[in-house]
Order: C-alpha cells, then structure tokens, then sequence
C-alpha cells in the first residue's frame, strides 16, 4: 500500500514538473499571415526562457530589441531585413540565442556603429548558422563575455573602407569563442580590441577590404585552423602578448602594403604550424620579442620574412622556406639575438659530407639584393640577371652589407616534417 501511493506521488510530482517547464519555455510563433506579424511583437510577448519563432518570410524591421532571455530560431528563408534604417538587432539579455535566420541591411554610418546584430552588455549569447548579408557592421561584441559565435556565414558588396565595416567585431570582450564563421566583403574580416582569452578556430576570411583579421591589445588569446586569403593588407596582429598562432593558412596577399601576417609589437607568443604561401611578405615583424617561430611553412612568397631591426630575441626553428624570392630581409647590418636554427632552405647551397640531415656550412638568407631593393624598389626589376647572381655570391663569401650574425649554422638538407 505504501509502494503504492509513493508511485501516485512520484508521478504527480513528475507531471507537475513536466508542466511547470511548459508553463516556464513556450513558443511564440511569428508569421506573416498572424497575429503576431511582426518580430518584435513575437520578442514582447514571449517570457524569460521562450522560444521565439519566425516563419518563412521577409520581416522588414529594424532596431529589435531583445531584452530577456530567449531563443530566437527562424525557420529556412527567415529573413530579417533592417532596411538600411539602423540597428537590426540589438542583445541586452545573458544567455539569449539567436539561430537559423537571416538578418540583412542594417544602417550605415560614421557616428554609430549600426549592425545586423549588436550585442552589448549581455553575456554568454549564442549565435550560430546566423546569415549576415550587406550589413555596416555584421556581428558586434561590446564588453560581453563568454558569448559563442559559430557556424554564420557573413558576406558584404560594400567596395570602400569609408563605408564598410567589419565582419565580426569585438571590443572589450572576454573569453569569447569565435569559431566555424565565413566571412566576406568587410572592410576588416574579424577585428579584435582589448579582448582577453579569445579562441578563434576554424574560420575562413577572404576577400575582404583591408584585413582578414585585425587584432589589437589583446592578449592571451589563440586562433588556430582559421584561412586568411586574399584580402587587401592580409592579416594585422599589434600591440599584443602570449597569443598563440597555430595552424592557420595564410594566402594569395598581393599587394605593396599586404602581408601574410604582420607582427607589431608583438610579444613572448607563439607562431607554430602555419603555412604562408603566395604572399607579397610571408611574415612582417616589427618592435616584437621573445616570440617562437617554428615548424612553419613558407612557399613561393616575394618575401617569406621581413624582420626589422627593432625586433629581438626571436627564435626561428625548425621552418621550411621553400622557392621565396627573397628569403629573409632586415633594415640593418646588426641581428639583435634572433637567433635562426635548423630551418630548411630551398636555396641552400651547401653540403653535408657526413649524411646526417645537417648541412656542414651555414645558410645566410639574406641577400645583398634584398638590402639593394629596400633601398632602391625599382631594381627588383634585375631579380633574375646573372649579376645579380654575382653580387649575391660575393656577399656570401665575405659579408659587407648584409648581417654577419643573422644565419642558420645547422640548415636543415630536407624539409622538416
């Protein structure tokens, strides 16, 4: 009798629960031909918890303000479209969701950052298989936390600097997740400022006005797996410490002022497994120190590196430089402790007479031609003359312009795996 009218309770008790979750995450539904037509209608009605849904169909509205916690979820061709009037949608509430829709045409402007989805203020926001088409700004990020963006797919037609924004933007954001994105036709693919413990992975930026990813006074943070291809100055890390570089692909950056990657003052961080290819220069590091360059891959770049004389106590180990016009270039005769080691050098010359993997004599990298072009940009014009050749070969031989010091003494006879 006991067992009994335990189990009526256990299952009252149950039923109960079942309804008071229910009762605590309804769905509203939105859609053209209803009563609720309007997303923000949908957004006031629901309570904390709700899922907001959004029929197919073309929603113009602009400045949605979201502020409490729900799931906005649109069904396939859910289009959100701002109209070129503001904000599209605007996050105040933690933990809200925003997944499967398509938000298009926020305002653009100089004074306000307008864009698709501005989240300020509010953390651990979810937004995920989002499509961002011809926003200012696509995804903003102001002093959130913990916020996941994941799996969008943001692309612009915007063709000046003047009036485009950026893809996805961060400023004062911590231990943010940005990861599996698209993005296209910014001005600055991703832009980071004054970000704390970031993971970036598995993006792919291309295509956009100025940078793949722009990324300033930000430190212990770590993108890996991303693709950086063909935009205008390719990628800018500065003013940064203990980032972690890992894996990424850095391509097809042409251009007098485009790099793979650029390193600005640049600290005690790590440049590991990445490759560069088909880059104007490879990699550009300036007034950066104590950093870890190794296991790397640098192929058929104009320049596989450009190491300014500011920069110090660089380790470089371990990487292969593979048919670059220009290996390593410097600005000055000096090599303030960076040190170059078991690298591999497609252009090496030397020999290793006792077969173990090691070349007998150093490599020099940098070549008189290199220092005579930093000079005089229009004699790249005599890149393949037999004089060139000549000049090179005596530099070699007895060093007079080039750095002494700046070499390789273990080059590696084949590529390192």
């Amino acid at each position: 009798m006991r067992l009994f009218k335990f189990t009526i309770i256990l299952f009252i008790g149950v039923g109960l629960s079942l309804l008071a979750h229910q009762a605590s995450a309804n769905q509203v539904t939105v859609a053209k031909d209803s009563d609720i037509a309007s997303v923000q209608a949908g957004i006031d009605q629901a309570q904390p918890g709700d899922t907001v849904l959004v029929k197919e169909g073309r929603y113009v509205e602009y400045d949605i303000r979201i502020n409490k916690r729900i799931t906005l979820l649109g069904e396939e061709n859910a289009i959100i479209d701002g109209d070129n009037q503001g904000f599209v949608v605007v996050v105040n509430a933690d933990s809200t969701v925003i997944k499967n829709i398509e938000v298009r045409n926020s305002k653009a402007g100089f004074m306000d950052d307008y864009a698709g989805i501005v989240v300020e203020g509010a953390h651990h926001v979810r937004i995920e298989n989002v499509k961002l088409v011809d926003n200012f700004f696509a995804i903003y990020l102001a002093k959130s936390e913990g916020t996941v963006v994941k799996n969008n797919h943001i692309t612009a037609s915007r063709q000046r600097e003047t009036n485009s924004g950026n893809g996805i933007h961060l400023w004062y954001t911590k231990d943010v997740e940005i990861t599996n994105n698209y993005v296209s036709g910014h001005r600055d693919g991703l832009y980071f400022e004054f970000v704390e413990g970031a993971f970036i992975a598995g993006n792919e930026s291309e295509n956009n006005i100025r940078y793949g990813i722009h990324f300033m006074y930000s430190d212990n943070c770590r993108y890996e797996r991303n693709t950086f291809r063909d935009n205008g100055g390719g990628v800018a890390v500065m003013y940064t410490s203990n980032v972690d570089i890992v894996d990424n692909h850095f391509a097809d950056n042409w251009g007098s002022s485009a790099y793979g990657m650029l390193l600005k003052e640049i600290n005690r961080s790590t440049v590991t497994g990445n490759t560069f290819t088909n880059n104007s220069v490879g990699l550009y590091m300036e007034a950066s120190s104590r950093n870890k360059v190794e296991g790397n891959k640098f192929e058929q770049n104009g320049w596989a590196v450009q190491l300014m004389a500011n920069s110090t106590n660089n380790t470089f180990s371990k990487n292969n430089f593979i048919a670059n016009s220009f290996e390593v270039s410097t600005n000055s005769r000096m090599n303030y402790s960076n040190n170059f080691d078991k690298n591999y050098w497609s252009k090496y010359e030397g020999y290793d007479l006792n077969h173990d993997g090691t070349g007998d004599v150093p490599h020099r990298p940098v070549r008189l031609f290199s220092i005579l072009v930093e000079k005089q940009p229009q004699s790249l014009l005599l890149l393949r003359s037999f004089l060139i050749d000549i000049l090179d070969a005596a530099e070699k031989f007895m060093p007079a312009l080039t750095p002494e010091t700046l070499l390789d003494s273990k080059p590696q006879m084949e590529p390192v795996l």
